[in-house]
């Protein structure tokens, strides 16, 4: 893009997100890469009191999370060192107690597993201590039988998916350093962090809203994200929970760090030379899982989940639907409306950040940056398929 480009690019990027300011939110970023290339990068609104947010606040992301911690895992497959179809159990022993030895690899990333809950008496600390959510893991029942139900493991997920990468890496390094060394360093996403040092703090978005939902003890959605450690501002604006390796809904980052991530999914696993995945793989990404159709247990209406850790192209249910039906698509929402995604039919991934927490009912305030993101993506397609 020319200077007189960049320009009408900026304003019409900035535009739409002030008219999602108007909707309510408060602070947002939105990075975009296309085939490879940043060309979007931009930021408005308020990150912390009195001061202004950049390109640079980091936020945290939420279940966004999930996708980067998924292809750690599909690094050790594509290394040769994980069978998503073999029991999770052939790589982490312990884990079969309780009967959950039949429980497969592809189980778990597809949220079929039937362990789908946190463990009782979670608190901000015993969350942090890695062994005890390990522990608890391995003594946990299955609720449903392996395979058999759709339901979303809204936060416990991250351990299990993590402790398998780690139990396969010939280093035997910890899962936030595989991930930075194996993912994220070789593909140049600088400010991404599952742990954050303390430097970084004053970096960080202050959240707004995401409280606890009224429901009784028995209601599934809390013993998904139990209200010690719900993921909303209470919890997630402390230290603790920014230092925490919770490789589910952990992640810190800004949205060019987010978006160039997803950027190498785009880019069929390739990033500026670099390759991650094999083609074939991620093009395998973008299958459903069985009976995707039907009401996930958890959520209560259908979720558009794939067998490989992401969120796929297809019918959404209401508050779910901001990116469309495409069947080339990947991505992963958060908690309170993050989210990020990538486009293998057009090389577009984008990362949208903000800090003011909502649930998932009526119109996406995203909307009009989504619609201005995709125009500047097609003119910039358009203008390379005409030359």
């Amino acid at each position: 893009m020319n200077s007189q480009e960049s320009t009408i690019v900026r304003d019409r990027i900035r535009s739409a997100l002030e008219e999602s300011r108007n909707r309510g939110e408060e602070a947002i970023q939105v990075a975009a890469y296309l085939d490879g290339q940043l060309i979007i990068n931009e930021a408005i609104g308020e990150a912390r009191p009195g001061q202004a947010a950049t390109t640079s606040t980091l936020f945290p992301v939420f279940s966004v999370s999930k996708a980067l911690t998924a292809t750690a895992l599909h690094r050790q497959a594509e290394l040769g060192l994980v069978d998503y179809e073999s029991p999770v159990a052939k790589y982490w022993p312990e884990f079969a107690a309780h009967g959950k030895e039949a429980i497969t690899v592809r189980h778990v990333l597809s949220h079929r597993s039937g362990i789908p809950w946190m463990p009782e008496g979670v608190t901000p600390e015993l969350q942090a201590n890695w062994s005890w959510m390990i522990t608890q893991i391995e003594q946990t029942q299955p609720s449903y039988g392996a395979g058999s139900t759709n339901c979303y493991h809204a936060l416990i997920w991250g351990w299990i998916v993590a402790e398998i990468v780690r139990r396969t890496d010939t280093m035997g390094r910890p899962f936030e350093q595989f991930l930075r060394e194996e993912v994220l360093d070789p593909i140049g996403v600088t400010d991404a962090y599952l742990g954050l040092p303390e430097s970084q703090d004053l970096r960080v978005a202050t959240l707004l809203g995401g409280s606890v939902p009224l429901a009784g003890p028995e209601d599934l959605y809390l013993h998904g994200m139990p209200p010690a450690v719900f993921p909303g501002s209470v919890v997630y604006n402390t230290a603790l929970s920014r230092r925490t390796i919770n490789p589910g809904a952990g992640i810190i980052a800004d949205a060019k760090s987010i978006a160039r991530f997803f950027a190498v999914l785009a880019g069929r696993g390739e990033l500026d030379g670099v390759r991650l995945l094999s083609e074939d793989r991620v093009l395998s990404f973008t299958e459903p899982r069985p009976d995707t159709e039907q009401p996930d247990a958890y959520m209560g209406v259908p979720a558009h989940v794939g067998t490989s850790g992401y969120w796929v192209g297809g019918p959404a249910p209401a508050g779910y639907a901001l990116l469309g039906d495409n069947p080339q698509l990947l991505h992963h929402p958060g908690a309170g409306g993050s989210i990020g995604w990538a486009e293998l039919d057009t090389g577009l991934a984008v990362a949208i950040n903000h800090n003011f927490m909502r649930d998932a009912a009526g119109e996406d305030p995203f909307t009009p940056v989504v619609t201005a993101v995709r125009e500047t993506a097609a003119e910039l397609l358009g203008r390379v398929g005409a030359v």
